[in-house]
């Protein structure tokens, strides 16, 4: 708790800093905006407790959508997402002859979506917010009162409009329910077992029912279940050998294996979770192509709802299978001695959830800004060793989004708590979702 306590006021301190000298300088633009909305989104979830991938996942697909909705009245170029999602309709619209300051509609916007999102968060987190807020209306309130007063409210209604929306899907305040004690464990060959050697405090699953809850997409509610190898513990057979794979790797790891393994952890206790390595990879991008504001708040958008509709059907999979890790099949059928490089999480293996977020929003990123993209990851920058794994944190260098999502994908094998079919299907999936949502009817004609 102390180290936690540590990295939480560190984080603050640089916060501040930031902070500190933006208003100094005095040089922030409206695209900045954007991305610092992005970066105050990343750190709330770092630092909520009680978060979860699957949560998160459903955070920054509202997040996103709302700086697009709060925006995009304001472009000829793009249409509302209202009418085209599953069930949002009748957002409010700007009052038609008036004149209004999109920037500051951003600025209130993300302000109240997040604090509505994460009103778990603590009160420390909630003035950050509003410090934000804040300095950048400071910065960009440069109309009469009534421009200013209009832009605001109707950023604040835009948020107000989609988190009702939100509290209808099946996950509202999801936290509260982390991991289910009634949950019903099928008992059959081949079934999820609670680790033993877990990431985790807990044995009981995470948000098994997570797959019930509405989708942002229409179409995403009915999609057609993977094929998964069936269930078999002869040695021959296609089941075995996925296992056999797993423990083959592990006794062969590479140190530079080893550091994608613990690289793409994203445990939810201390990191901004795998859904938000996924907005953090989008905004590296966005500062490297450096887009326009309607662009950036697209790219958001998109990146958002694929990984929250791809975390949905993740799930709906994950317990429709409730399939075993390595770490039940390996010790009872090749060595009992056998343990994973990275602990297990809690809840069932097939498909992989990090190849499907890794998946899809490779697929958005790669449709904005093209298949060679060089990017460096530094979202573990300066974090300590693992001493565990003996293991550093190592920046990430890649030349494609698909070379970023096969690594994360390949981490989880790395690391022994994933078959190599686990990490197939979650990528093929992952792309799927995300080309429906690259489908929506974005632009205007």
């Amino acid at each position: 708790m102390k180290i936690k306590n540590y990295r939480f006021w560190s984080m603050t301190l640089v916060w501040i800093i930031i902070m500190g000298c933006t208003r100094k300088n005095n040089i922030i633009s409206k695209e900045d905006v954007a991305i610092e909305w992005s970066k105050m989104s990343l750190f709330i979830t770092q630092y909520t407790p009680s978060n979860s991938p699957t949560f998160a996942s459903r955070a920054f697909g509202y997040i996103g959508l709302t700086m697009y909705e709060s925006i995009v009245n304001g472009y000829d170029t793009h249409n509302s997402l209202s009418g085209q999602l599953n069930g949002l309709s009748n957002l409010p619209k700007p009052i038609d002859g008036k004149e209004y300051n999109w920037i500051l509609a951003l600025n209130a916007g993300q302000a109240a979506i997040l604090k509505n999102i994460y009103v778990q968060t603590s009160d420390e987190n909630k003035m950050k917010i509003d410090s934000l807020e804040n300095e950048i209306k400071t910065l960009f309130s440069h109309q009469d009162g009534e421009v200013v007063n209009r832009s605001i409210s109707y950023g604040k209604s835009v948020a107000e409009a989609i988190f009702n929306w939100s509290k209808t899907d099946g996950g509202h305040r999801g936290y509260l329910y982390n991991f289910d004690k009634e949950a019903v464990h099928p008992n059959r060959p081949g079934s999820w077992k609670p680790p033993l050697f877990a990431q985790s405090f807990s044995h009981y699953p995470l948000h098994p029912h997570w797959g019930e809850n509405r989708t942002f997409l229409k179409e995403h509610m009915n999609l057609e279940t993977p094929y998964m190898i069936p269930y078999d513990t002869v040695p021959e057979s296609p089941y075995y050998k996925e296992f056999l794979e797993v423990y083959k790797k592990d006794l062969e790891l590479t140190q530079e294996e080893k550091e994608a393994a613990i690289w793409w952890g994203d445990d939810p206790d201390v990191t901004f979770t795998p859904p938000g390595h996924s907005y953090y990879l989008a905004t590296v991008a966005i500062e490297k192509s450096k887009p326009e504001l309607m662009k950036i708040a697209e790219v958001y958008a998109k990146v958002s709802i694929a990984v929250a509709d791809s975390f949905i059907n993740c799930w709906k999979w994950k317990y429709h299978f409730f399939s075993e890790r390595p770490n039940t099949f390996i010790p009872q059928y090749i060595d009992k001695e056998w343990e994973s490089f990275w602990p297990d999480p809690p809840f069932p293996c097939f498909p992989s959830g990090h190849a499907i977020n890794a998946g899809s929003s490779a697929a958005v990123l790669e449709n904005e800004f093209g298949e060679n993209f060089s990017i460096i990851d530094k979202a573990h920058e300066g974090r300590e060793r693992d001493e565990v794994r003996d293991t550093d944190f190592v920046i990430r260098h890649f030349n494609s989004f698909k070379e970023v999502a096969q690594e994360t994908a390949d981490s989880r094998f790395y690391g022994g708590i994933h078959t190599a079919q686990d990490n197939k299907i979650g990528l093929e999936e992952g792309a799927k979702i995300a080309q429906n949502v690259v489908n929506l009817n974005w632009y205007a004609k």
